[in-house]
């Protein structure tokens, strides 16, 4: 079978790499240059795709003595990935670019090219498991390293991107896999992880969206309308958030205080207490499945976070959308973020979460 392997110049797509090799295919390496102005060398343990690293990718295909080429998708990420995050931080909602990468860049535009250059399939270095059935059809799972485990962020995926896609590392733990690295010979074995947002190396969100889309300043209110604090900008805000409010609490009982809501229409940030932000039931839009769709009401897990809990919940499709009815109340669940399906480690699919709010009553509701 003819491979690309998507090369980021980390050591989990080098190993990814070597596997898909070592099973036997034919595999070219691939790094995908998603900056207009990539800086020379990592700027910290958070950032990816510069020179350094498209370097480091090129370093290790030498080793393994496959091809190796850059394909400039800049244009492509600045559009599908960065754009949409400052757009929908603008709107009052919170995105997920790991998901929107995985999307629109690694499965879409990235597989597209490969298809159409004559490969078969895509191959990465994240950690999730592909079932592959006695009638050809494919699921996605989580990895064995439930530490390290990414389905979430490939919940995005149709069955017909699953069916090309390979996922070697999902049966090894990460420490294995740096072992096999070293073993390997590969100089990337001890190279940091990249973290959260690449293409925010600093990990200031908020000043980093300050600078795109300026101050704009508005009030912060309570539950009942009240204004307690002012803010430069409601896009700094998401539902959840506890610091960085800048109220003083000693007006407020001295109780905290999170983000219920952001309405960028007025651009008002409401605040309240813990009890506030539970919800039980989530409306997604965008559903997107691994395999066939959900058939009437199903029992599902429910995850809203990379690196959240998941909650046992029931699920129904209808169309585009998707309705959720936790068993629990969840905290902190906002527009925009993605939920995604799970049956035991079975990945059905995912949508990104377009209202989140309380279906039962409070005598009724657990958590």
């Amino acid at each position: 079978m003819r491979v690309v392997a998507a090369m980021s110049g980390g050591v989990d797509s080098a190993v990814a790499a070597a596997r898909m090799l070592d099973a036997g295919h034919e595999v070219v390496g691939v790094h995908l240059a998603l900056s207009q102005n990539a800086s020379r060398l990592r700027e910290s343990a958070r950032g990816c795709c510069t020179i350094e690293d498209a370097g480091d990718a090129r370093r290790v295909a030498d080793r393994l003595g496959i091809p190796f080429y850059v394909w400039d998708l800049a244009d492509r990420f600045r559009r599908d990935v960065v754009e949409d995050f400052v757009a929908e931080y603008a709107a009052g909602r919170t995105p997920n670019p790991c998901l929107r990468c995985n999307e629109k860049i690694k499965f879409a535009a990235l597989l597209d090219r490969a298809v159409a250059l004559g490969f078969d399939a895509v191959a990465t270095g994240h950690y999730a498991q592909v079932v592959e059935n006695a009638d050809g059809t494919r699921e996605l799972h989580r990895a064995v390293d439930t530490a390290k485990d990414q389905s979430y962020v490939l919940g995005v995926l149709t069955a017909d991107q699953l069916a090309r896609a390979f996922f070697p590392l999902g049966d090894t733990t990460k420490p294995a896999i740096r072992a096999e690295a070293a073993s390997r010979g590969f100089a990337v074995a001890k190279k940091p992880d990249s973290h959260d947002i690449c293409f925010i190396p600093d990990g200031d969100t908020q000043g980093w969206l300050e600078r795109r889309l300026g101050q704009q300043p508005g009030e912060i209110v309570d539950a009942g309308g009240e204004v307690v604090g002012r803010h430069t900008g409601a896009y700094r805000f998401t539902v959840g958030q506890r610091r960085g409010l800048g109220l003083d609490r000693s007006t407020l009982d001295g109780s905290p205080r999170f983000v219920t809501q952001v309405d960028p229409v007025r651009n008002v940030v409401t605040v309240g207490t813990v009890d506030l932000l539970g919800v039980d039931a989530i409306e997604g839009d965008h559903a997107l499945w691994c395999g066939p769709p959900p058939d009437g009401v199903v029992e599902v897990g429910a995850q809203v976070r990379a690196h959240g809990e998941e909650v046992p919940a029931t699920a129904w499709a209808d169309g585009d959308t998707v309705q959720v009815r936790l068993d629990g109340r969840l905290r902190g669940v906002a527009p925009g973020q993605s939920v995604v399906l799970y049956d035991r480690t079975r990945v059905v699919g995912s949508a990104t979460i377009a209202r989140a709010f309380l279906d039962r009553p409070a005598d009724r509701a657990t958590g």
